[in-house]
């Protein structure tokens, strides 16, 4: 999935510079999905849609926001016990 690139000028610390320009396709991946993260986690945009807009699809930014450390669910042990007994509440009454 290609998506069309725009240059941009931003001003950094010196030290991080070599963190921003990078050259490997993989490093710039990942500089894009953090650039975009902080949207994802304050619900301005969601996963789906910031895959687009990095031109891969949404099991693949997971994956690696997966691998970078960044869980998808960003739920307690106890917010996804709860999600878990609502999810078999529901079947039971469906079922």
């Amino acid at each position: 999935m290609s998506v069309a690139k725009k240059d941009v000028s931003i001003e950094v610390p010196e030290q991080i510079v070599r963190f921003v320009v990078v050259k490997d396709s993989d490093a710039e991946k990942k500089r894009d999905a953090m650039l975009i993260y902080p949207y994802i986690k304050d619900e301005v945009i969601s996963f789906g849609r910031a895959a687009e807009m990095l031109g891969m699809n949404k099991l693949d930014l997971i994956a690696l926001y997966g691998k970078m450390g960044i869980d998808y669910v960003d739920m307690t042990d106890d917010e996804f016990e709860d999600e878990i007994k609502t999810v078999e509440r529901v079947k039971a009454k469906l079922g």
